[in-house]
């Protein structure tokens, strides 16, 4: 046995199909021939006028009503549609705003690092320039503050790397 949302959903399946029917060049072509037809049965005097714009009037207004019904429930799908359309723009909007306030971010700690390799420079250059003077243990921590650079360098192309790719996605979102 069906289910009511069975049933239902049967239903909508069928109206769109009449309605894609209805709005089809084979449609036109019948309802052309049908009105011929209708209007040649008085000219053969295989009916009187009067009952077939009776009749043709009674069939025209049923499909008139049944119509309306139709195009209200395909407006009231596209409705819907757009509603879950608009939901998705709202998503993908917001998670823009979240990617720009991270590369913010990222940009405001890449300038940090940035100021402190080139503090970290100037100290190498300075304990280069008294190299000379200094004993085991300073030579031991210009060789740790190389390093320390290196590393601050390794994050910088990581985190410029980051953002390019972030920058890419922002890109493609907003294209979309």
């Amino acid at each position: 046995m069906k289910t009511s949302y069975e049933k239902i959903e049967f239903l909508e399946k069928m109206a769109d199909g009449i309605t894609s029917w209805i709005g089809s060049i084979p449609s036109l072509i019948i309802h052309t021939l049908l009105f011929i037809t209708s209007f040649l049965l008085p000219v053969f005097g295989i009916v009187d006028v009067d009952k077939m714009l009776l009749v043709l009037t009674t069939v025209l207004s049923l499909e008139a009503i049944y119509l309306s019904i139709l195009i209200q429930m395909s407006v009231n799908k596209s409705h819907e549609k757009i509603e879950d359309i608009q939901e998705d723009i709202e998503d993908i909007q917001e998670d823009i705003e979240e990617i720009s306030e991270d590369i913010e971010e990222m940009s405001e700690d890449l300038e940090e690092i940035s100021e402190d390799i080139e503090d970290i420079q100037e100290d190498i250059e300075e304990i280069n320039e008294d190299e000379d003077d200094e004993d085991h243990n300073e030579r031991a921590k210009k060789v740790i503050l190389k390093n320390n650079v290196n590393t601050n360098k390794n994050e910088i192309r990581f985190l410029k790397d980051k953002i390019a790719e972030l920058q890419h996605k922002i890109d493609e979102l907003k294209k979309d």
